[in-house]
């Protein structure tokens, strides 16, 4: 956090009542949390997919229509929730689990941790779902129920499990009357059809009550057609999309009737009133364009807040500019709370746009950064996106832009990769080889190129423009201490003679060229960090 964004924490701390109880303030926050879920909602005015709880804390709430994650994959992405910092800066560079085995630094705490210290053992903490970051000791819950005791699916997707344990830990927070900060981790609606693709591609069909799927108590299984759904200009328009999006919409179905739950569970443990809600998405869908992708529906996330306060914002929609790294600051602003001596947060806290909408300015910016996703995926890229540009950097550019292992065997990449093979006609927008290959610059104009299909970084009328995004973005990352913010074509020295003066020295790439590629130039803003 730089130093006007500390100044302004702290000065609304001490607005707060600095530390000390205010009767205003929600005792408790409640931070329920989709596994790469877009916009699949009535709320944002998708006309299909049928989601009465989500849309009824919509209506009892505030309604973001401009936040988003400033990395697209699951790992980092969490890890941004609870300790506030861009992946880059936090070690969380790509997925945790399994040959990933990416962790945080050890010097970074997160959320549980700090709660717990800062309120000394006051605030209990608890985590049910998917949780998908470590290392363990760094993000320490009281209260844990996750893929780490049970099966990802039983955690995550049984919504009569998640109620279940819900209601053991609002019981404890109850007893011991003590605040509570829980995170629920739904695994709904991430793929599953490269592990068990008997349940589904979405695992729509898992614990649906068809032969041989299980059932869950709970859950009442909505059914789509497929033949009568719309597909987002973003996709290929083929029946092959509209089934994929058919299964999809089962799952967040499944989702939306496990939220109803667990405010039904607040609600009779009679907690509600008490209770700051927050729902959001980690990233965006598995889609070609959705995660592991800086444009806009990679990054994009469904967001709502809904506080206890009386005079709190409802019915309402922002067009605030907000980012998932302000999550960790509005839970903390939330028990009134300051972040730890020299604690480095990017965000600020989103409590205050509860109670009034700020005045849009057309440089208010988000910033994204993307390291990895799955380990073998090594393309960094850094973003900066305000209320009309978006300026992305491909840091490994010359190489062929990466895909998943379950987005893969989708059957939507699978056909546009036959198509491709086969030169047949496709319905998309891009070809597989723009897919692919992606140069070192991309600057889009949001507002007249929704779909970010026509790069203007070559163009002499955005000149300035890509000049200040650069220095905007550069600006951020030498900031947040991101360890690739010299590169592609230079390196980082800031050690020995260099401590004080941190330097990019050239590669000299400059003077070289590399085959089927344009000649690479030089950043302007090489010279000092």
């Amino acid at each position: 956090m730089n130093l006007r964004n500390l100044l302004g924490f702290v000065l609304a701390w001490l607005l707060l009542g600095g530390g000390s109880c205010s009767t205003n303030a929600p005792q408790n926050v409640l931070l329920l949390v989709a596994d790469d879920a877009g916009f699949e909602m009535g709320a944002y005015l998708n006309k299909y997919c049928q989601t009465p709880n989500l849309d009824a804390l919509a209506r009892n709430g505030l309604l973001f229509n401009n936040a988003f994650s400033s990395v697209s994959s699951c790992s980092p992405s969490r890890a941004q929730l609870l300790t506030g910092q861009a992946s880059h800066a936090s070690g969380m560079y790509g997925l945790h689990q399994g040959v990933h085995n990416f962790n945080v630094l050890p010097e970074v705490s997160s959320l549980p941790n700090v709660l717990r210290a800062q309120s000394e053992g006051r605030i209990l903490s608890g985590i049910i779902g998917k949780k998908h970051v470590g290392a363990g000791s760094n993000f320490r819950f009281d209260f844990e129920q996750t893929e780490e005791q049970h099966s990802i699916n039983q955690i995550g997707r049984n919504i009569t499990k998640i109620k279940e344990y819900a209601r053991e830990f609002l019981a404890r927070a109850k007893s011991e009357a003590r605040p509570f900060f829980l995170l629920v981790g739904f695994h709904d609606p991430h793929r599953c059809g490269h592990i068990t693709p008997q349940y589904g591609e979405f695992c729509e069909r898992w614990g649906s009550g068809e032969e041989g799927m299980g059932t869950i108590p709970d859950w009442k299984p909505i059914y789509y057609d497929w033949r009568n759904l719309e597909v987002p200009a973003w996709l290929p328009d083929t029946d092959v999309v509209r089934q994929e999006l058919a299964a999809q919409y089962m799952t967040i179905s499944r989702l939306d009737q496990g939220v109803g739950l667990l405010l039904h569970e607040l609600q009779a443990a009679g907690l509600a009133k008490e209770t700051l809600v927050i729902y959001t998405s980690d990233n965006g869908p598995p889609f070609p364009g959705g995660r592991t992708n800086l444009y806009e529906h990679g990054i994009r996330a469904p967001l709502i807040l809904s506080s206890p306060q009386p005079d709190a914002r409802r019915r309402e929609t922002s067009a605030a500019m907000a980012s998932l790294l302000d999550i960790y600051p509005s839970v903390l602003d939330a028990f009134q709370l300051p972040p730890p001596n020299g604690t480095r947060v990017s965000g600020q806290s989103l409590l205050p746009v509860l109670h009034k909408e700020p005045e849009p300015v057309e440089s208010d910016a988000i910033f994204g950064s993307q390291n990895y996703h799955e380990v073998t995926m090594a393309y960094p890229m850094r973003m900066v996106r305000n209320r009309r540009y978006k300026l992305i950097h491909n840091l490994n550019y010359w190489a062929d832009f990466p895909i998943d292992q379950d987005f893969y065997t989708s059957p939507t990449f699978q056909q546009i990769l036959n198509a491709t093979i086969q030169r047949q006609p496709l319905p998309w927008y891009r070809t597989l080889r723009q897919y692919y290959q992606r140069p070192e610059w991309e600057l889009y104009d949001i507002k007249a190129d929704t779909l970010e299909r026509i790069n203007l970084v070559d163009k002499p009328k955005y000149s300035a423009t890509l000049k200040q995004l650069r220095q905007k973005l550069f600006k951020w990352q030498a900031e947040t201490a991101d360890p690739w913010r010299c590169a592609p074509h230079a390196v980082l020295q800031d050690r020995g003679v260099f401590k004080q003066d941190p330097v990019c020295l050239t590669l000299g790439h400059e003077a070289l060229q590399r085959p089927q590629r344009r000649l690479l130039t030089q950043y302007e803003e090489y010279l000092v960090v």
